[in-house]
């Protein structure tokens, strides 16, 4: 088994989705002693914005700076581990009603026409094999499920879905401790309730 985990919090030893995510594979890694884990850290090794540049050489143009070129070629590395994985971790958490900018620069290099993607007869068809499983850590400070007043804020769970299901992606696994900053006592139920999610886990 191949597996692809993706931190993106900005927040370090305090981060409940890291928690969480680093919970979650150790607990694969315990059913899966021999599994292959690729590992990124997009706060500690962020990837850069896509420019002008990156655009036009998806497009065929030529690329002379070194600089693109490398980051082209890192680009085209993190859509190999996506076909190559089995499963993947993300760790999400909610910065501002969205997911972080960190983690968008990673879906900016993902969503590629031709390759991840293309325009069928009877539109988009995602070209990313199917079988593929997700576990999506989603960490929120309020309360955003259906029935909250905040529910209509959430573009985090809905935003991932969709571009990861845009993809070919759909088998996706949500493990949410959300209310994280209403106070120490729905913290820990939250992330109790998490963990209890992680560990019934079968993959």
């Amino acid at each position: 088994m191949k597996i692809l985990h993706i931190d993106s919090s900005i927040l370090g030893d305090n981060s409940a989705s890291r928690a969480l995510s680093a919970e979650t594979i150790a607990h694969l890694r315990k059913a899966h002693p021999q599994a292959e884990v690729t590992y990124h850290d997009l706060a500690a090794n962020p990837i850069p914005l896509l420019s002008a540049d990156h655009v036009a050489a998806r497009f065929g143009g030529e690329v002379t700076d070194e600089t693109i070129q490398a980051d082209l070629a890192r680009g085209n590395a993190h859509v190999d581990e996506l076909f190559a994985a089995d499963v993947i971790v993300i760790g999400v958490p909610m910065y501002n009603f969205t997911i972080p900018a960190q983690l968008k620069d990673w879906i900016d290099r993902i969503v590629v026409a031709g390759k991840t993607f293309s325009y069928g007869e009877h539109g988009p068809v995602g070209l990313i094999p199917a079988g593929k499983k997700l576990v999506l850590i989603s960490t929120r400070g309020g309360n955003y499920t259906p029935g909250n007043p905040a529910a209509v804020m959430d573009h985090q769970e809905p935003y991932m879905s969709a571009v990861l299901g845009f993809l070919g992606l759909r088998d996706l696994t949500w493990v949410r401790a959300e209310g994280l900053s209403r106070g120490p006592e729905a913290r820990e139920a939250a992330m109790k309730a998490a963990r209890a999610e992680i560990a019934a886990l079968s993959i």
